[in-house]
């Protein structure tokens, strides 16, 4: 994977002014642009497409404060039309536009080259186990919320807390399969892991696929497939937290599988009557390279 993210950004590079075909490229490095994509945004803190604004505003830049073609000219070596979009896009990275720029030298906000390196880490083991899941279902109560990579997303908060308590009791005597109990569930998340991107989030339980989903509840189909379970305990959500930003920086580059489309799965099993503690299951969707 590391070598794969490397190779990325060297594409990245060399056709900074181009549109990059993600897919294409993941497909010669015989991975997916989903696990790319995912992998990517966890380890290097922004979204692959950020990154690519970035340093193509960078390199912008440069020819800017070098003063020896007119604006125009380096828009469109850099894929703008226009100055005015070409404009909008140097602002957003520098905070300042290429006219200002160019008369007074800065400010500039550069972005280096990213590269990839293999640390030794690791040596606190992670509890993961990997299962084998036929077909089920998720049946819940789903809306729509921005990502927070960091705390407690206070639009779950308030989701949950808006379901009265008989009805935290009715959905944990529906599920009928692993995950058991009542779960968190983050679906159509950006491959990217754009902060303050959409996700669907559903609190519910896990039922068999032949169990139908009552009036009034929300359901997401479940393939069959694999799936990578890590157990997780301590302050929450921190240690939750945690271990999710391991899955990426430790557990996948050092292990033979791959992230694939679906929903992640945070399982409860034990918490602090004020949640400041909880041992936790996150389950993860995943395939052989």
């Amino acid at each position: 994977m590391i070598s794969a993210l490397n190779r990325l950004v060297d594409r990245v590079e060399k056709h900074l002014t181009e549109e990059l075909d993600v897919r294409r490229l993941a497909a010669e490095l015989g991975t997916t642009e989903y696990h790319l994509r995912r992998m990517f945004s966890s380890l290097a803190g922004m979204p692959l497409s950020e990154y690519v604004r970035r340093r193509r505003m960078t390199v912008a830049a440069a020819d800017v404060v070098r003063g020896e073609d007119d604006l125009l000219s380096i828009a469109v070596r850099h894929g703008y039309g226009s100055t005015e979009a070409f404009g909008r896009a140097f602002r957003a990275v520098h905070g300042a536009g290429p006219s200002d720029v160019r008369r007074d030298g800065g400010p500039l906000r550069t972005q280096p080259q990213l590269r990839f390196h293999l640390t030794v880490e690791g040596s606190i083991p992670m509890d993961t186990r990997l299962i084998d899941r036929p077909a089920f279902r998720l049946v819940g109560h789903a809306t729509r919320v921005p990502l927070i990579h960091q705390g407690v997303n206070p639009h779950i908060q308030q989701h949950i807390a808006a379901l009265p308590q008989e009805e935290h009791v009715r959905l944990k005597a529906l599920g009928d399969t692993e995950p058991a109990g009542l779960l968190q569930v983050c679906d159509d998340v950006d491959p990217d892991g754009t902060e303050g991107s959409e996700l669907t989030y559903l609190h519910g339980v896990a039922v068999s696929r032949d169990t139908p989903a009552p009036d009034g509840l929300d359901a997401i189909e479940v393939p069959a497939g694999k799936w990578a379970v890590f157990r997780t305990a301590g302050p929450y959500p921190q240690a939750l937290q945690t271990t999710w930003a391991a899955t990426a920086t430790e557990w996948f580059p050092s292990n033979p599988w791959r992230l694939r489309p679906g929903p992640s799965i945070v399982a409860v099993l034990e918490r602090a009557d004020d949640f400041s503690t909880a041992t936790c299951e996150l389950w993860l969707p995943v395939e052989a390279e």
